[in-house]
């Protein structure tokens, strides 16, 4: 459990003497979270009030619950929304979510609670915070001390007592208790505060105990007919007050054993209703509704009183949902066409290098095809205002100053320039010529400059060739640096990655743009096509754009009144030019489906209408045309925005709760709007509504159908209206409303219609399973819709967006479901999940494949596979690959243009930064992230995985490093033993010197190019999969630890200084003195035959395969090879041919023996420049077609060039940078370095595997270890994610071979039948030195990538299939380890299920 310290604390409790006055305190959770507690004194006639808040710096804890204890474990009635008892001993009540923090309010109006205990628990962790290990504690401060001076007659008291009794269910105390309930009890003495208040709210005596006494009377009356009472309540009223109780809870999933108890709950619920006088008649008319009696007569026809109805699924096929798409790479798109300036662009890039690019204000305005340019400076401490235009014809400026918007305030003789005319309240001033040769540009401008700070802004309007120039028939008026946000730039690159030519053309509209959001919105529509043409990146500037908008980070209205009707007209001009994109071009339906959510429906002509002519509706019929709802209404006529679709919820929220001013504020703070945003608004709302109760009803039901109104124009993702709208809807209007029609979108699915009303009947259920069933299945109904052409593509558009935001919404509501789940239950709510993600995918196919491999994991677990969980564990983690690969492209795709643009308009830092982060986070993969993470510790459990997988087992002691990449650390040497504890691990790394272990998250392979590395460096090498783990390991950065590691675990330990000598891996890893490299000389051949492999000739690699060509069983495939031996490349090099290319590499060599290994790169692209002898090109095909194998050639000079190009850049391998300072760690001599280049053919497999004949994790040679993958070998043993299938094998059962883990690599690498060239050098397999892999070998063709479906693979679903592989894998390797009499690495591949062996070497 979680303690803390407190950071600073306060009084707990004192008496009120201020009842202003506020008590509490501070105490610190951990590093970045805070607990504050404010205790609110009551005044006379109010309440008690705990106000709880955890601020957070980051944003570590989502799910917060308090478990609050109350003394005398006395649980009070008034609660906050969401509570629940917990454990029948105390409240557990979930806090709000306000940004990064969470915020709780508790009301005590009971006076026997004098104290309250409690516990803060962090859902997703299970992490509980205490105080030192002790509860919180609150002591309210004691009502009667503020009203001590009153006094109440003590039969009073009694009779109170008494009724208190009555009320909390007549409980019958235990003889202690009924002793204890004398005059000084606690109930006692409640029952007195209670009279107390009463006449502290100014009830007199007399009206106290007539109130009283009738209580108590009939009360009393009631006593005899208790038992005849109880005996009449009818079971059918019992039933419906049970389905309302149910209904009410979310409906659960009740046990028979809870529905009885439920039944006894709603028989006594009604039974109190009859002890109050209330008769059956009326209590039936109570309850008894059309619609309640259908629900409850449907329930008991199906006999599952309280068991959620469910929708019946289709049977589909998954691949249905197939969305793949191919788009170009970002980085090969030109995107940014060079723009040519203008006249006032150059003024302003002159006056920007002039005060060194700090504008407090800059803003262009069009005048027709002329501009006008206002920029504001504030250098040494004077505001100074720089004015520019291209008009012809001369230009006088009619100006004053403001001390506040809208006033008009003639200037100080100080401000005004030469030969400006003062006037009485402004004054005039000419433009004079302003020009420039460099760079070039010929204006009419003017400078003004204001000494006086009071002033906050300059209105204006221009006079020109005898017309009034206005900003569309307004004022220009300019800030004085309250606009800085804005135009504060700083370095924002070249747009790389970006459509900058569209994002330069929004930052130059940006002021345009700011004055409402119809000018916002035709903007946008304006720059559609332009978008549209930019491509993906064109439509990731818009969809930047409108997320700056909706998020606040952007001003929706600026001195411009508009109508509402114009505003939706714009969103409706916007969305249609969005939806025919989305018709025609499918690849951009993802991005274009965010950008809608952004803009919102919108309507033409009536709907916006609406907007403004039902708030006069409700004004009228509910009298409420003052204070608040006037200055609302004033808002809504001026510029409606979607902040007014949450004062309308909150409106809604303070008339539910009784009028309660503070639920009114909390809902505004936590959807963004505090008292300073609503004072900002042009038409600002400074009062707090004043509503009575009389006109609850009214407002209640005119303010709900507001709300559909509202959101039908601002809200892209509100299912209500978004249903209304597809599904028709007529309202009549009221007197001068004519109301509005919407017909039903034409051709909808049978049953549709039925579909959506079970959605919204059950949106808000607690439990969610159903709910969430439904609107998967109405998205799968809708979709065929969106992919034909309809005139109402975007109603149902914004329809299937609604859905996917609801199913966010509902699997967030349903994480307490999930608590006490098993993983079944887990894991199926994945698969809705994934389905929902893959509905709003564009490529999808990966995702696809990752809902069949969940579905058939709950198959294999509801069935008893005992591999289930082995199985499932692969699938998550592909799930989660998958799930880093998406964020990785919305992060290429959106931040580059989050940044550059963020940076144009001034947008504040944070905002830009987290943008990716924020737009994942609002999809379903934000959620489906979170319920792997749930399942994967249980999962590792079940298949006994442990929390480490370990590589090479060695001990270790070393200071911790944490890196983001061992890629980026690989070339680096430390000069102390280092446990680099690095995020990402890709497999093709090099382990830097100093290093003695690398612990990672990341999941390379067993026999990857990097876990070999550190077997043969004696580095320990583990993958730790538990997140807490790694955290703490984390957090020991600069600590010197001892690692331990087993087979299957990591043991650390803090240790001193001195135990570092101690390490087993810190002897130095190189070359004995007596290895080198021994250079090779060209034989005379320029291609060989198998039958010549010879050490002088070509590498181990080539001379291991022909000798095992007749000596590996019969069923045992070798390849037909040939070689280009060593020393071919240096002929080739010093041919005549070649002379410039050898002069060029000799440089290049010069300066990488100098150090510039910068130069490796271009080395490698030189080699490539080669020309071919015509007698290696005759040697090679002849070779070739006497050994059997297909000449390239022959299929036209391309394929020549082809293989070509492939044999040379296998020599430029040589030159790689892992290859290059491998050799120089290991001090060989790079230059001895020989490459000869074995040919072979491509054997199209269907599986490749790599066979260490001693198991390498554990050093079992008795014990096989191999690795397989779907198509070729290169997914194995290169940089590609995710796990291959791994399995053993003892050598003793061949027979037996044992899975360890399932493949997660979502790739696969296939070919048609072709030649690769592989590197064989003289450095690779050298006696301590382990040069395999570092060195390239390329096929003459590009291997196709192929996204896996291991769901539909025999190697995964047919268990004799996979024992039949597996067991002559096995065999294989044995048989090759006893032909050699040593351990060894084999590569191979099986077609047709028949093995191939294409390479091995000794293990090392």
């Amino acid at each position: 459990m979680g303690t803390n310290r407190p950071v600073s604390v306060f009084p707990k409790a004192v008496l009120a003497t201020d009842t202003a006055s506020e008590l509490g305190g501070k105490f610190r959770l951990d590093g970045n979270t805070e607990l504050q507690i404010d205790v609110r004194v009551p005044t006379p006639g109010s309440m008690s009030q705990v106000e709880i808040q955890i601020l957070s710096i980051l944003n570590n804890y989502k799910y917060l619950y308090l478990v609050t204890f109350f003394r005398n474990w006395l649980l009070p009635a008034r609660r906050p929304e969401g509570t629940k008892v917990y454990k029948n001993q105390a409240l557990r009540t979930p806090l709000v979510k306000s940004g990064s923090n969470s915020l709780l309010r508790i009301e005590i109006d009971d006076p026997a609670v004098q104290a309250i205990e409690f516990l803060i628990v962090d859902e997703t962790q299970n992490k509980w915070f205490k105080n030192n290990g002790d509860n919180f504690l609150v002591k309210l401060p004691l009502k009667e001390k503020v009203i001590q001076t009153l006094s109440v007659p003590e039969d009073l008291v009694q009779i109170q007592a008494y009724l208190r009794w009555e009320r909390n269910g007549k409980q019958m105390y235990s003889p202690e208790k009924e002793k204890a309930r004398s005059v000084n009890s606690e109930e006692y003495e409640a029952a007195r505060t209670d009279l107390l208040e009463e006449i502290s709210r100014g009830m007199s005596m007399q009206d106290l105990r007539a109130k009283l006494t009738k209580k108590a009377d009939t009360s009393k009356s009631k006593e005899p007919i208790h038992s005849e009472k109880k005996s009449k309540v009818p079971d059918d009223l019992v039933q419906v007050q049970a389905y309302l109780r149910w209904e009410k809870a979310g409906k659960p999933n009740y046990s028979k054993d809870q529905q009885l108890r439920e039944f006894e709950e709603a028989r006594k619920e009604l039974q109190i209703e009859l002890e109050k006088g209330i008769s059956l008649d009326d209590i039936r008319k109570k309850i008894i509704k059309g619609e309640i009696r259908s629900n409850v007569s449907k329930q008991l026809e199906k006999k599952s009183y309280f068991t959620v109805e469910r929708i019946q699924r289709k049977k589909r096929d998954l691949m249905q949902l197939l969305n793949k798409y191919i788009s170009t790479p970002i980085e090969q798109k030109i995107l940014s066409k060079p723009q040519s300036l203008s006249e006032i662009d150059f003024f302003a890039k002159a006056k920007e290098e002039q005060n060194g690019g700090a504008f407090l204000t800059k803003k262009k305005d069009k005048l027709g095809d002329k501009e006008l340019l206002v920029l504001v400076t504030k250098p040494s401490g004077k505001t100074t205002v720089h004015l520019a235009t291209d008009l012809k014809e001369p230009v006088t400026l009619h100006w004053a100053l403001s001390k506040h918007t809208g006033q008009w305030l003639a200037p100080p003789p100080t401000s005004l320039p030469p030969g400006s005319v003062s006037l009485d309240t402004a004054a005039e001033t000419i433009f004079s010529s302003c020009s420039s040769d460099d760079p070039p540009f010929k204006v009419q401008c003017l400078e003004i400059q204001i000494e006086d700070d009071n002033f906050v802004g300059m209105p204006f309007v221009l006079l020109s060739g005898g017309n009034w120039i206005k900003d569309n028939g307004s004022d220009f008026f300019v800030k004085f640096g309250g606009e800085s946000k804005q135009v504060q730039k700083k370095d924002t690159g070249d747009g790389s990655g970006t459509a900058k030519a569209l994002l330069d053309k929004i930052a130059e509209m940006e002021s345009e743009a700011q004055k409402s959001f119809m000018h916002r919105f035709n903007i946008a529509a304006d720059l559609t096509e332009e978008a549209k043409g930019a491509g993906e990146l064109g439509l990731a500037g818009i969809l930047v754009w409108m997320r700056f908008m909706a998020t606040r980070q952007l001003i929706w209205n600026k001195n411009y009144n508009v109508k509402p009707r114009e505003i939706s007209r714009a969103q409706d001009r916007l969305t249609d030019l969005l939806q025919n994109v989305y018709e025609g071009h499918p690849q951009y339906r993802e991005l274009l489906r965010m950008i809608m959510s952004t803009v919102g429906r919108g309507g033409e002509g009536d709907v916006g209408q609406r907007i403004r002519d039902e708030i006069l509706v409700i004004q009228r019929k509910n009298e409420c045309k003052g204070g608040m709802m006037e200055e609302w209404h004033q808002k809504l006529h001026n510029n409606t925005s979607p902040d007014d679709v949450v004062i309308c919820q909150a409106l809604i929220d303070y008339i539910k709760s009784d009028f309660d001013i503070s639920v009114y504020w909390k809902t505004l703070n936590e959807n963004g709007i505090t008292k300073e945003r609503l004072l900002s608004y042009d038409r600002a709302i400074h009062s707090e509504p004043n509503l009575r109760r009389d006109q609850k009803d009214g407002l209640l039901r005119d303010l709900g159908s507001y709300m559909r109104t509202l959101k039908a124009v601002h809200s892209g993702a509100d299912l209500e209206s978004a249903i209304s709208n597809c599904m028709g809807y007529r309202s009549k209007g009221e007197g001068f409303m004519v109301g509005v029609k919407i017909n039903p979108v034409s051709g909808l699915p049978s049953g549709f219609p039925e579909l959506l009303q079970f959605v919204l009947k059950h949106v808000e259920d607690k439990n969610v399973e159903a709910l969430l069933e439904g609107l998967l299945e109405a998205r799968q109904d809708l979709r065929p819709l969106l992919s034909k052409p309809n005139d109402r593509l975007k109603d149902l558009l914004f329809l299937d967006i609604a859905l996917d935001s609801t199913v966010r919404t509902a699997i967030e509501r349903g994480y307490e479901e999930l608590n006490t789940a098993k993983p079944e239950k887990i894991m199926y709510f994945i698969t809705l999940l994934l389905e929902n993600l893959a509905l709003s995918s564009d490529n999808n196919e990966d995702l696809i494949y990752c809902l069949k491999g969940w579905n058939q994991a709950v198959g294999m677990s509801k069935s008893g596979d005992s591999q289930w969980a082995l199985f499932a564990k692969s699938v998550l983690d592909r799930t989660r690959l998958a799930l880093t690969s998406k964020a990785e492209w919305y992060q290429q795709l959106l931040q580059p243009s989050a940044e550059y643009l963020g940076s144009q308009l001034g947008v504040d830092q944070w905002a830009v930064n987290i943008f990716t982060e924020e737009i994942i986070r609002a999809g379903s993969a934000a959620s489906l992230s979170s319920l792997l993470n749930r399942l994967d510790p249980v999962l590792r459990q079940t298949a006994n995985l442990g929390s480490w997988q370990v590589i090479s087992p060695v001990e270790a002691v070393g200071y911790v490093v944490v890196v983001d990449e061992l890629l980026a650390v690989q070339n680096k040497s430390y000069g102390q033993p280092t446990i680099l504890v690095a995020k990402s691990v890709k497999g093709e790394e090099e382990i830097p010197d100093g290093a003695v272990a690398v612990l990672t998250p990341d999941m390379p392979d067993v026999l990857s190019h990097v876990s070999v590395r550190a077997r043969n460096s004696k580095v320990c090498f583990a993958t730790c999969f538990d997140p807490n783990i790694l955290a703490q390991l984390q957090a020991k950065e600069g600590k010197l630890l001892q690692l331990k590691p087993t087979s299957a675990d990591v043991v650390y330990s803090e240790v001193n200084d001195g135990d570092v000598r101690s390490s087993s891996n810190l002897e130095e890893v190189g070359p004995s003195p007596t290895i080198a490299l021994v250079k090779k000389q060209f034989g005379g051949r320029y291609a060989i035959s198998s039958a010549d492999f010879t050490s002088e000739l070509v590498g181990a690699k080539s001379r291991n395969i022909a000798y095992l060509k007749g000596k590996v069983p019969a069923w045992v495939g070798i390849p037909t090879s040939v070689a280009l031996p060593f020393g071919v490349f240096e002929k080739v090099l010093s041919d005549a041919l070649n002379q410039g290319v050898a002069k060029k590499v000799q440089l290049l060599q010069k300066k990488l023996g100098e150090g510039e290994s910068s130069v490796l790169r271009e080395i490698r692209k030189t080699v490539l420049e080669l020309a071919a002898p015509p007698q290696l090109v005759e040697e090679l095909k002849k070779t070739m077609q006497t050994s059997g194998m297909p000449w390239p050639g022959d299929e036209g000079q391309k394929r020549w060039e082809q293989a070509w190009t492939a044999i040379k850049k296998v020599w430029a391998s040589k030159w790689n940078e892992r290859a290059y300072f491998s050799t120089r760690k290991v001090k060989l001599d790079h230059n001895f370095l020989c490459m000869a280049v074995l040919v072979q053919e491509i054997i199209n497999a269907d599986y490749a595997f790599v066979i260490h004949t001693t198991n390498p994790s554990s050093g079992d040679s008795s014990e096989i270890y191999a690795e397989v993958v779907k198509g070729l070998g290169e997914t194995l043993v290169g940089a590609y994610p995710g796990r291959a299938l791994s399995f053993v094998c003892k050598k003793s059962n061949l027979s037996s071979p044992q899975v360890l883990g399932y493949p997660s690599k979502p790739i696969g690498l296939f070919i048609r039948r072709s030649i690769i060239f592989r590197s064989d050098s003289n450095g690779e397999d050298l006696e301590g030195y382990a040069g395999a892999g570092l060195y390239d070998s390329v096929p003459m063709d590009e291997e196709e990538k192929v996204v896996v479906d291991y769901a539909s693979d025999p190697l995964i679903i047919d268990s004799k299939f996979q024992q039949s592989i597996l067991s002559s894998i096995a065999r294989a390797g044995h048989a090759i380890e006893e032909l050699y009499g040593s351990a060894q690495d084999i590569e191979g591949v099986v077609r047709d299920g028949k093995i191939y062996v294409v390479q091995t070497r000794p293990q090392m």
